[in-house]
C-alpha cells in the first residue's frame, strides 16, 4: 500500500512501489539475470549469460547443453542454477557426474557460484545412508554411486527441483543402468551437459532428448522411421526437421561462434637426477610400499609416494604421522633418512630455471611442507616472491596478488592458489609438485591460458628421474601431446577410455604393481595406447558430431 501525505504520494513508498515492480518483470521474463551482480568470480562471457537466458526463458528448465569442448558448459549450468536459487524457484539440487570430477564440481559450484553441496566422498555417505540421501537440499553424486542397488532407491524416492547431469553421453544407451536412473529421478528442471551428444548413432540423440521431454520425438520406430536414413544410423534423414525439433532443447555454442582466440602455449619436463640419497630413499619406499604385508590403504601409499616426489620435508612429515599409528623398524629408518636430507635436487633446478626467466611465474606446490621449504630456498637464493596459500586471509592473498603484479616475479602458489582471480598478467607456470589427476593440471594452466591472456604461455612440468611423475609426464607431454589441446579435451579423452576410469588410480596400481623397470615400461606404454585410442575415438566423434549439428543451435 502506497501511504498517502497531504492528499500526495509518499515518493520513498512510490519509488520503492516502481522497484517492486521492476523487480517482478525482471522476474517473469528472464530479460536479465538478477544473480550476475553478486557473481564475482566468473568472467561472464556474453554467450554463456545468452545460453542460461535461453534455458530459462524458451526452455523451461530443461536443456541439453552441447557446447563444443573449453567454452564453459559448468559455467553455463552454474549461472542457471544460481539465477533459480536467487529468485526462490528451486531448493533442492542434484548433481551426477563422474567419480573423478565430484570433487571439481564442488569446488566450482562454490568459489564461483557461492552454492555450498555436499558429495558422495563425504563421511555422512557411510555413516548414515538414508540421512545423507533425504536431509541434504544439494548433492553432488557420482552417477556410479547414485546408480548402485544400495543407493538407487534413496535418490529416486524424493524430489529434486533441479538435476544437472555432467558427461551426459554416458545415458547414450536406454538399456542402461546410467538411463534408467536419470529417467527414474523425479525431477522438475534438468540440464545435461555433453560436447558429444552422439557417439554412434542418431538414436543417442533420441534417448537423450527424451529424459528432457518424453514424446518430444514420439517413439524411437517413429523417430527412426523419420528421422534416421542410413543403415549405421549415422546420417540424418529431413535433418532441417530434425534441427527445428531440437531447437527446443539445445544449445550448442561453437568456438567459431564466440570468436574464442587464445595464445599460444609451450610446455616442458624438467628431469631432475636426484642426488643418491634421494633416489635411494624413493627406490626404498616404493619397495615398502609394495609389500603385500605392508598394511596401508591406497590413499596413503599414494599420499607417501606424491611427498617423495615433492620433497624430503614433506616425506618426513608424512612418515611421522605415519610411523604412530603403525609402527614398523622400515618406516622409522625411511623416516630418519628423509629427515637427513636438507637439499632438494628439484628445489635447485628450480632456483636455477627462476633466475634465468624473466616472465611472471607462478610455482605450483601442493603440500605446505614443500611450500614453506620452496619458501626458504627462495629467500636463500636472493629471488623476490609473493605466496598465495589456501589458508590465508582474503586481506593476506589481495596483498599476495598485488605483490606478485606489480613488484616481485613469482608466486608461490599452493592447489587453490589464484582460484577465481584474474591472473593474465602471469604468462608461466611451473608445476613443481605434478597433479596426478590431468585435470587438475588444466586447471592449473587455465588460470593464465584463458580468454584475456596476450601472451604466450609456457608451462614447466617438474619430476624426479624413474619417478612416477616422470613416467606420468612421457604418457601426458610425449604420447597423447595434453599440453597442446584445448582446455577440457583432456577430461573428454579420459571419458572415452571408461565410464569411470580413474587416471590417478590407474598410474599408482601399474607403479605397485610392476617390479621392474622393463614391467613398468610395458605397462604404462599399454596405458599410452588406451589413451591414444580414446583420443582419436574422440576425435571421429567431433567430426561426426559437426558433421550432424554444424553451427545451428548458438545462443
Amino acid at each position: 500500500m502506497i501511504a498517502l501525505k497531504e492528499g500526495r504520494i509518499d515518493s520513498i513508498d512510490y519509488y520503492q512501489a516502481r522497484l517492486d515492480l521492476f523487480n517482478l518483470s525482471v522476474m517473469a521474463d528472464y530479460d536479465q539475470l538478477v544473480c550476475l551482480p553478486t557473481l564475482t568470480q566468473i568472467d561472464k562471457h556474453w554467450y554463456q549469460i545468452e545460453t542460461a537466458r535461453k534455458v530459462l526463458r524458451q526452455m523451461g528448465g530443461r536443456a541439453l547443453l552441447a557446447d563444443e569442448v573449453g567454452l564453459g558448459k559448468t559455467i553455463e549450468a552454474g549461472l542457471i542454477c544460481a539465477e533459480y536459487l536467487v529468485r526462490g524457484q528451486i531448493q533442492s539440487i542434484l548433481v551426477l557426474t563422474p567419480a573423478s570430477l565430484v570433487s571439481q564440481w564442488q569446488q566450482e559450484l562454490s568459489s564461483k557460484f557461492n552454492i555450498d553441496t555436499i558429495t558422495t566422498d563425504d563421511k555422512l555417505l557411510q555413516q548414515n545412508l538414508e540421512e545423507f540421501w533425504t536431509n541434504n537440499p544439494r548433492i553432488i553424486a557420482s552417477l556410479n554411486t547414485a546408480k548402485s542397488a544400495k543407493h538407487y532407491p534413496h535418490v529416486t524416492q524424493r524430489n529434486w527441483d533441479l538435476v544437472i547431469v555432467d558427461e551426459a553421453h554416458h545415458l547414450k544407451n536406454r538399456s542402461t543402468l546410467n538411463w534408467k536412473l536419470v529417467n527414474a529421478l523425479n525431477k522438475r528442471f534438468i540440464l545435461m551437459l555433453t560436447a558429444t551428444p552422439v557417439q554412434n548413432s542418431l538414436v543417442e540423440l533420441f534417448n537423450l532428448l527424451t529424459l528432457l521431454k518424453p514424446g518430444l520425438l514420439k517413439t524411437e520406430v517413429d523417430f527412426k522411421r523419420e528421422y534416421v536414413s542410413s543403415k549405421n544410423g549415422r546420417v540424418p534423414k529431413n535433418p532441417e526437421k530434425l534441427r527445428q525439433l531440437m531447437r527446443e532443447v539445445m544449445v550448442r555454442n561453437t568456438r567459431s561462434l564466440v570468436d574464442v582466440k587464445l595464445p599460444k602455449r609451450f610446455a616442458t619436463t624438467i628431469t631432475v637426477n636426484p642426488n643418491p640419497s634421494e633416489e635411494k630413499l624413493y627406490q626404498d619406499l616404493t619397495n615398502f610400499l609394495r609389500d603385500s604385508c605392508v598394511d596401508l590403504d591406497k590413499f596413503s601409499r599414494t599420499n607417501l609416494l606424491m611427498r617423495a616426489g615433492s620433497s624430503s620435508r614433506a616425506l618426513t612429515e608424512s612418515l611421522k604421522n605415519l610411523s604412530k599409528r603403525l609402527p614398523s623398524d622400515e618406516l622409522k629408518n625411511l623416516t630418519q633418512r628423509a629427515s637427513k636430507i636438507k637439499q632438494v635436487e628439484k628445489a635447485k633446478a628450480l632456483v636455477d630455471l627462476l633466475k634465468q626467466s624473466k616472465q611472471k611465474t607462478i610455482v605450483f606446490t601442493t603440500h605446505k611442507a614443500t611450500s614453506a621449504y620452496l619458501a626458504e630456498t627462495l629467500l636463500d637464493a636472493g629471488i623476490p616472491f609473493a605466496t598465495f596459500l589456501g589458508d590465508m586471509s582474503l586481506k593476506e592473498k589481495d596483498a599476495a596478488l598485488d605483490a606478485f603484479r606489480d613488484s616481485v616475479s613469482v608466486l608461490l602458489a599452493s592447489e587453490t592458489g589464484g582460484e577465481g582471480r584474474n591472473i593474465q598478467f602471469a604468462n608461466c607456470i611451473v608445476n613443481y609438485d605434478l597433479p596426478w589427476n590431468p585435470m587438475k593440471i588444466e586447471q592449473r594452466i587455465g588460470r593464465i591460458h584463458r580468454i584475456g591472456q596476450t601472451q604466450d604461455v609456457f608451462i614447466f612440468n617438474f619430476c624426479l628421474k624413474d619417478s612416477i611423475e616422470e613416467y606420468i609426464l612421457k604418457i601426458l607431454h610425449d604420447k597423447i601431446n595434453m599440453f597442446e589441446l584445448v582446455v577440457g579435451e583432456i577430461e573428454t579423452i579420459l571419458g572415452n577410455v571408461d565410464d569411470e576410469f580413474d587416471f590417478s588410480e590407474v598410474v599408482i596400481d601399474i607403479w605397485l604393481k610392476n617390479q621392474s623397470q622393463a614391467e613398468l615400461n610395458t605397462a604404462f606404454d599399454s596405458l599410452a595406447d588406451n589413451l591414444l585410442k580414446a583420443k582419436d575415438k574422440y576425435r571421429d566423434i567431433s567430426q561426426l558430431d559437426e558433421q550432424i549439428f554444424g553451427d545451428d543451435f548458438e545462443a
